[in-house]
């Protein structure tokens, strides 16, 4: 787990503020988000068009076919017109299913975030990890006052 860590802080995903909260770097989040998609669309649907392509029956015909079988495999969409016949173009496509709506719900609640701020809890955590540690200053203060007073 410590790799993964430090492999993010590395990555700039992330930073960690003086309060030990963590802030995501947006760009860069959005960015490797994107590749990964990307990466899948494009590996996944090479994969689906290498098998489909052989089968006489499928609706797959062009490369660009086999992408747009993964985009929409990966928005839940639907295959409409173009879907698998296959059993290596049936697991690409659930592969892609497992992976990219994994991925696009990632992506879009990134962009939520970043518009809206639903989940901006960073800044009560902030406020009270100042408030505790304001706390606990004076707490120690008056623990040290108790001190001195049992001494008298």
């Amino acid at each position: 787990m410590l790799v993964i860590e430090s492999v993010m802080e590395k990555t700039r995903l992330y930073t960690i503020d003086q309060y030990g909260v963590k802030n995501y770097n947006f760009f860069v989040l959005s960015f490797f988000l994107l590749l990964v998609m990307t990466f899948l669309t494009m590996s996944l649907g090479h994969v689906a068009y290498i098998f489909e392509i052989e089968h006489s029956n499928s609706p797959v015909k062009t490369y660009s076919d086999a992408v747009w079988l993964m985009v929409m495999s990966a928005s839940t969409i639907g295959f409409g017109d173009v879907y698998p016949v296959t059993l290596m173009g049936r697991i690409s496509v659930y592969t892609m299913f497992l992976l990219g709506v994994g991925t696009l719900g990632t992506l879009g609640a990134v962009f939520a975030n970043k518009l809206f701020g639903f989940a901006d809890t960073n800044i009560k955590n902030r406020e009270l990890r100042k408030q505790n540690a304001n706390i606990y200053a004076k707490l120690l203060e008056l623990e040290k006052k108790i001190d001195e007073l049992k001494k008298d």
